[in-house]
């Protein structure tokens, strides 16, 4: 199972909580279609997000969309820049970022996510697809495969257009490799 995160956008760009809305940079999605060749032939699912679907397609994929691979929602603080919600939501932040069930911005926890992304994981099919998301729902894919809670699975660094590998064992998963750059 190889994991491409969504191409960047503005968001990702200002330093802003994820907004599912939110449209792909151009340019990132030209980097994308340097990807074609290592996803061709393979089913392909994406995130909700409008970024992820956009990202499939610079890919020349036909992406199932699956909502349990979306980022968490984060209510409020939805698009909103990190540095903005420091200074107005310290206790908030300080909170979400302690307590994997925390929703302080009134939206879905990481746990929340972290069980979906799961349940998912559990029931995909077993052919060798291609998934495009987000870095959250990848994090939560890692944590699930390695027994990692959501807050230790956020330490993985995952670029835009990275790609992860996941295999299916007869134990769990096995992780081939994390945030491997393919597109320049």
């Amino acid at each position: 199972m190889l994991f491409v995160r969504q191409a960047s956008t503005p968001g990702m760009r200002g330093a802003r909580f994820p907004a599912p809305g939110e449209a792909a940079d151009p340019a990132s999605l030209a980097r994308a279609a340097a990807l074609a060749e290592t996803v061709a032939g393979r089913p392909a699912f994406a995130a909700p997000a409008v970024a992820a679907g956009q990202t499939a397609s610079a890919m020349g994929l036909v992406a199932s969309v699956v909502p349990e691979l979306a980022e968490p929602g984060f209510g409020r603080w939805g698009g909103l820049p990190y540095g903005r919600v420091a200074r107005e939501e310290p206790d908030g932040l300080a909170s979400w970022l302690a307590d994997p069930r925390a929703t302080p911005h009134g939206g879905e926890s990481l746990a929340a996510q972290a069980a979906r992304v799961a349940a998912w994981l559990g029931s995909a099919p077993p052919e060798e697809v291609v998934v495009v998301c987000d870095a959250g729902a990848i994090r939560a894919a890692l944590g699930h495969a390695l027994g990692l809670d959501p807050l230790s699975a956020a330490r993985f660094d995952v670029a835009p257009l990275s790609i992860t590998a996941l295999s299916p064992t007869r134990g769990g998963w096995r992780v081939a490799h994390v945030n491997r750059k393919v597109a320049a």
